[in-house]
């Protein structure tokens, strides 16, 4: 993607342009234009870290919260706390590395 875009390195890009993240600090969001430019920071041993960058003018805002979406967020975070195995809501977010709760998960490896 970077063959035709402008390359900025790590906290060098000029003004007007964000990521998403900070796009989202602003209460922003790309609004469906294209990637403006990118940000790049280099690594020992790999390759650099990559951000995309967009034009802040050209942002839209970010859509306001309604109470359905509200509703459907809450039940998706509900659904990630309960416990496949014992079917307790935990409290948490259940690990998808454990992939089910610290004591199901516990009483499994032993």
């Amino acid at each position: 993607m970077s063959g035709s875009l402008p390359v900025y390195r790590w906290h060098l890009a000029p003004e007007g342009l964000a990521t998403r993240r900070q796009l989202r600090a602003m209460e922003l969001r790309p609004g469906g234009q294209d990637v403006a430019a990118e940000l790049q920071r280099p690594r020992r041993r790999r390759g650099p870290l990559v951000a995309y960058l967009y034009r802040v003018d050209a942002a839209k805002p970010v859509r306001p919260m309604t109470p359905g979406r509200r509703a459907a967020l809450a039940k998706a975070n509900r659904a990630r706390r309960i416990c496949p195995a014992c079917r307790r809501d935990a409290g948490y977010v259940i690990p998808t590395s454990l992939g089910a709760c610290v004591p199901c998960a516990d009483s499994d490896s032993n």
